[in-house]
C-alpha cells in the first residue's frame, strides 16, 4: 500500500513566503523601468522599444516555459533557476542602462517569468493535491497580492529618496529571500503518489501538444481569456491618461492608489474564491469575475473626476482575484492528470498576452480617432462578449462530487496529489 507523504506546515508556510517575495521581485519590473529609462535621457520611442522587447519575449516564452517545467522532474530546481535569471535581469538593469544590457535583460526576464508561473503552480499542485488545489492558488494570490502592494510601497520609497537606480538593487536583493523560502520547501519529486494518482509511468506518457488543443475546455477558456485582456488591459490606462490630464500634484498619489487597492480586494477576496470555486463550480465564479469588467468600463466612460478612479478600480480587484486563482486552476482541470499542466498555464498565459496586446493597441487607436468615451464603449463590449462565452458555451470543469457523474456521462477521476508533472 502506498503510503502518501505527510506535507510539513513549514512547507506550506514558507509557499506563502515565496509567492510574497517573488510578487516584490516582479514589481520592480513593472511602471519602474519606464521612469528609471527616461530617467537616463531615453526617448519615448526607445522606451516603448524596449518593453516591447520584453512583451514579445515573454508572449513567445510562454509554451516553452510551461513546457520546459513539464519536463523537469524538480519543480523547485525550475523556479530557482527563474528567480536567479531575474536577479540578473534587475542587476543588469541597474548596472548598465544601454540598450544591449536592457534588451538582455528584458528577454530574461520574460523568460524566466513564463518558467517561474508554471513552477509555483506546479509545487502548490504537488504539495496540497487537487482536492485542496482551489484554496491553496487563493492563499498563493492572498500573499502575492500583498507583496506586490509592499513591493510598490518600498520601491516608490528608495526611488524617490535614493534613486531611480536602487528600485533594481532592491529588486536583487528581495530575490534573495524568495530562494531562502524556496529552499524550505519539501522537494515535490520525492512526495510519495496515493493510490489513486497516475503512476510515474503513465505520466511519462504525456498528451502532445496537439491532442491537449483538441480539448474544447482548454479552447473556450483560452478565447475567454483573450476577450478578458482584451477588456481589461487598456482601461486603467485610458481612464487615468484621460481624467488626471489636467491634475496637479497629486497624479501620482492616484495613480498609486488605482495600483494598490485593487491588490488589496485581491488579497481579501482570493481565499474566498478558491474556496468558493471549489464548492460550487468554476463557472459562477468566471461569471461574476468577468461581469466587473463591462461594468467598469462603463463607469469609466462616465466619470469625470479623478478621485473616482479609485472606487472603480475596486472592480478591478474583484476581476484579478478570480481570473488569478482561475487559471491554474481551470489548467489543472483540463490538463492536470494529462501530465500537461504546465504546458497548458503558458498556453493560457499566451492567450492573455494576446489579449492585452491587442486592448492596448486597439483602444488607443479608436481613442485617437473616435473618443476615449467610445473607446470605452468597446472595451466594455469585449468584456460583455467575455461574460456571453462563459455563460453560454463554457463547460463545467470540476470534477462533480464523488458519487455523482461528472456531467458527461463519465467517472470521475480522483484529485491526485502529484499529477502535476
Amino acid at each position: 500500500m502506498t503510503v502518501r507523504t505527510v506535507v510539513t506546515a513549514r512547507s506550506l508556510r514558507a509557499l506563502d513566503w515565496l509567492n510574497f517575495f517573488v510578487a516584490n521581485v516582479q514589481t520592480g519590473f513593472g511602471p519602474f523601468i519606464a521612469s528609471y529609462l527616461a530617467s537616463h535621457k531615453w526617448t519615448q520611442g526607445e522606451i516603448g522599444m524596449v518593453l516591447s522587447v520584453g512583451t514579445i519575449s515573454a508572449m513567445v516564452s510562454q509554451v516553452p516555459g510551461g513546457a520546459a517545467v513539464d519536463a523537469l522532474r524538480n519543480k523547485k530546481g525550475a523556479a530557482a533557476w527563474a528567480i536567479v535569471a531575474i536577479i540578473l535581469s534587475a542587476l543588469l538593469l541597474a548596472v548598465s542602462p544601454t540598450v544591449l544590457p536592457v534588451i538582455a535583460a528584458e528577454v530574461f526576464h520574460g523568460f524566466a517569468s513564463c518558467m517561474l508561473t508554471p513552477a509555483l503552480a506546479a509545487i502548490s499542485f504537488a504539495l496540497v493535491g487537487r482536492a485542496n488545489l482551489g484554496d491553496r492558488l487563493g492563499r498563493n494570490a492572498r500573499w502575492a497580492s500583498i507583496g506586490s502592494a509592499v513591493a510598490a510601497g518600498l520601491m516608490g520609497l528608495f526611488g524617490e529618496y535614493y534613486s531611480p537606480r536602487a528600485v533594481f538593487f532592491l529588486t536583487a536583493g528581495l530575490a534573495v529571500p524568495a530562494l531562502f523560502a524556496l529552499s524550505m520547501i519539501q522537494r515535490t519529486d520525492t512526495i510519495e503518489l496515493p493510490k489513486a494518482a497516475p503512476t510515474p509511468e503513465q505520466l511519462e506518457r504525456r498528451e502532445s501538444l496537439r491532442e491537449l488543443l483538441r480539448d474544447r475546455r482548454l479552447l473556450l477558456f483560452a478565447a475567454c481569456i483573450v476577450l478578458f485582456h482584451l477588456s481589461n488591459a487598456a482601461m486603467l490606462n485610458l481612464a487615468a491618461g484621460e481624467v488626471t490630464a489636467g491634475m496637479g500634484d497629486n497624479v501620482q498619489l492616484v495613480i498609486a492608489a488605482c495600483i494598490i487597492v485593487p491588490q488589496a480586494i485581491v488579497a481579501m477576496m482570493s481565499p474566498w474564491v478558491g474556496r468558493s470555486a471549489e464548492r460550487w463550480g468554476r463557472r459562477p465564479i468566471l461569471l461574476l469575475g468577468f461581469s466587473a469588467l463591462p461594468i467598469r468600463a462603463l463607469l469609466f466612460a462616465g466619470i469625470s473626476s479623478p478621485y473616482l478612479l479609485v472606487p472603480v478600480q475596486m472592480l478591478d480587484g474583484l476581476s484579478a482575484a478570480v481570473f488569478g486563482v482561475m487559471l491554474p486552476l481551470i489548467a489543472a482541470d483540463v490538463a492536470g492528470d494529462k501530465g500537461r499542466y504546465n504546458l497548458c498555464i503558458g498556453l493560457f498565459g499566451l492567450a492573455a498576452g494576446i489579449g492585452a496586446t491587442l486592448s492596448t493597441t486597439a483602444a488607443g487607436f479608436v481613442a485617437d480617432h473616435f473618443g476615449n468615451a467610445v473607446s470605452f464603449f468597446c472595451l466594455a463590449a469585449a468584456g460583455a462578449l467575455a461574460v456571453l462565452l462563459v455563460w453560454a458555451a463554457m463547460p463545467e470543469t470540476r470534477d462533480a462530487p464523488a458519487g455523482d457523474g461528472n456531467g458527461d456521462g463519465a467517472p470521475v477521476t480522483g484529485g491526485g496529489k502529484s499529477t502535476a508533472r
